[in-house]
């Protein structure tokens, strides 16, 4: 038989090995990522702040918050610093990992004892966003009658999201954050923070953000969302009571796989990838590209710690945020600022253009210029490029302290 007569069987015997594979690391997966109470609190603490009404209309009743402190509040109450994390992240920023916690810290090298958020100087609070996975009311939560709210679960909005940490800080006596700082999604709430609640924000950070979801964003996030939609075990959104491997953890991995192609610049997947296959794999016979494994690997690795919901309700939340809605324009938002700001951009970020931080900077009265974080990593600079972000943060903070 010829090499030609051979490789259709070929290529048909490596794909199908993939698909086997894929399968056999989704089987024993719950059929959600989510915190679950039987896993323990670890880190978290948890604080219902009653029923929140929604800027889109109706209210959430009876919602939940998780979150995470380090360092010790000062008698003044003068002290406390808010972190606002990205899209898959949590409260989890600093400590190892765990049952009842998936990941270790995300930003553990930036926040802790002499580190750039000086948890010797700082009371540090994380909170898991509304709509979030891991701890927090969600579409994964309980709904009044006792079953996951999934499909049930309204719309949120980032100022949503606010208006509820707000009531969470309301609860904790903090009048005034000292600083408030978050990358990504978490930047859209430093801003809203910064103009909805200005006397309660003396100074903030944005990272790698934008003040208003521009439409490439909104492309690559459409292609998200219905990768999960259109997974048949997503269920319209009701998949809680399926078995282990019967959740939506293909849609939730390939919405991952996309998304993960934006975090990363284009730069750094050619020097570390270029065409190398992955191993022994042969891509002339369906076998996969290195950096297909990679992208493939980053997948799974969240549909083992995340909801589909939450995945889907947290990117909804992007696709609507814009800090000049109903408030005159972005411009007119942004002037309203009262806190001194800093802002960082990733020079090589492809989903958060550096443009969008320079518009921040220029709208906002008390920036200075943007400083950049110079990295090969695209998007993903922010959680990789620890000493520049030390450099730049914990100057800052170092002279926020001194105010």
């Amino acid at each position: 038989m010829s090499p030609e007569e051979r490789r259709p069987h070929a290529v048909s015997g490596q794909a199908t090995a993939h698909r086997v594979r894929a399968r056999l690391d989704s089987e024993a997966l719950p059929a959600t990522g989510a915190w679950r109470p039987e896993h323990g609190p670890g880190q978290r603490q948890f604080l219902d702040i009653g029923s929140l009404h929604l800027e889109a209309g109706g209210r959430l009743p009876a919602v939940t918050l998780a979150y995470e402190t380090w360092g010790e509040l000062t008698p003044a109450r003068d002290n406390a610093v808010l972190i606002c994390h990205a899209l898959t992240g949590d409260a989890h920023v600093a400590g190892p990992a765990g049952p009842a916690h998936p990941s270790p810290g995300w930003w553990s090298a930036v926040v802790g004892p002499g580190l750039a958020i000086d948890t010797d100087r700082w009371f540090v609070v994380a909170v898991n966003v509304l709509g979030g996975c891991q701890g927090s009311t969600g579409p994964s939560s309980p709904a009044p009658d006792g079953t996951p709210w999934g499909s049930r679960f309204p719309s949120v909005t980032v100022r949503d999201q606010v208006a509820a940490e707000l009531e969470l800080s309301d609860r904790l006596g903090i009048g005034q954050w000292a600083h408030v700082v978050g990358a990504s999604m978490g930047g859209h709430r430093v801003l809203e923070w910064a103009i909805t609640a200005p006397s309660r924000v003396r100074s903030a950070a944005v990272i790698a953000s934008g003040a208003q979801t521009t439409a490439d964003q909104i492309a690559w996030a459409h292609a998200q969302i219905s990768a999960i939609e259109l997974d048949g075990n997503f269920r319209g959104g009701d998949y809680y009571d399926a078995p282990p491997g019967q959740g939506p953890h293909a849609g939730l991995a390939l919405a991952r796989r996309i998304a993960h192609t934006t975090y990363r610049s284009a730069e750094e997947l050619e020097g570390r990838f270029g065409r190398l296959p992955q191993h022994a794999e042969e891509p002339l016979l369906g076998g996969r590209f290195a950096v297909q494994s990679y992208l493939d690997h980053h997948g799974t690795k969240l549909a083992q710690r995340f909801d589909a919901n939450s995945y889907l309700a947290l990117t909804r939340s992007m696709l609507t945020h814009d800090v000049g809605r109903d408030r005159g324009g972005v411009e007119a938002a942004l002037a309203e600022v009262t806190a001194d700001v800093l802002v960082i951009a990733v020079e090589s970020d492809r989903l958060f253009l550096p443009h969008e931080s320079e518009r921040i900077a220029a709208g906002v009265p008390g920036s200075g210029p943007v400083r950049y974080l110079r990295s090969p990593y695209g998007h993903d600079g922010f959680l990789i490029e620890h000493d520049q972000v030390t450099r730049h943060l914990g100057g800052f903070l170092k002279q926020v302290a001194r105010s």
